[in-house]
């Protein structure tokens, strides 16, 4: 019996993350601006950041997606083409290192009556953020991958979090390139047209 060639999926893209770092000028609606090309594709912005880079006036944004690679690589030309915008780059997850931030608020008490989370805490890698003694919770900090955050989330969870926040993912490519390098280059591109 032969296959179908109708119930062939080799073509198929799969929906994966995608990290996309942009270096722009620090302008007003600059966030705006990018965000809407997502809204305009309808792609949902799983995390986004938005920082100072080591060079100065330059901004870094760094954003997550889940979506195909052709819809991304779409994306980025369009982002590219905005003014304020010196370079966007689209990388796969093995393409960069990144880490995220979490911080975990729980009772003094819940963990006076449980003392296991002092051992769910140290075989998670998470710290204890200094606080003022009178305070009357201790706050955790762990940083690390979503999934490890989230893990260390659901083991908390059954002592009772009081508060529970994420930070947006952060990444630097394993790339050479070097960010003052690139301004450079691109400066010298832009003199010469």
């Amino acid at each position: 019996m032969s296959k179908s060639i109708y119930n062939d999926n080799s073509n198929v893209e799969e929906e994966r993350d995608f990290t996309i770092s942009i270096l722009s000028e620090n302008s007003v609606g600059m966030l705006h601006a990018v965000t809407i090309i997502f809204t305009r594709r309808k792609v949902n912005i799983e995390s986004i950041n938005a920082s100072d880079s080591e060079v100065p006036g330059v901004y870094r944004f760094t954003i997550v997606i889940r979506t195909k690679r052709s819809t991304a690589e779409k994306v980025v030309k369009q982002i590219e083409k905005l003014v304020d915008v010196l370079a966007a780059f689209l990388y796969e997850q093995e393409q960069v290192h990144y880490e995220e931030l979490a911080l975990y608020k729980i009772s003094k008490k819940v963990i006076e009556l449980n003392p296991e989370i002092k051992n769910i805490i140290k075989s998670n890698g998470a710290e204890i953020l200094p606080t003022e003694p009178e305070y009357e919770f201790v706050i955790y900090e762990k940083t690390g991958h979503k999934f490890e955050i989230i893990k260390l989330f659901k083991e908390l969870e059954p002592f009772g979090v009081s508060e529970f926040v994420k930070s947006a993912r952060i990444a630097i490519s394993k790339s050479k390139r070097e960010t003052l390098t690139l301004i450079k280059y691109l400066e010298e591109l832009d003199h010469n047209l």
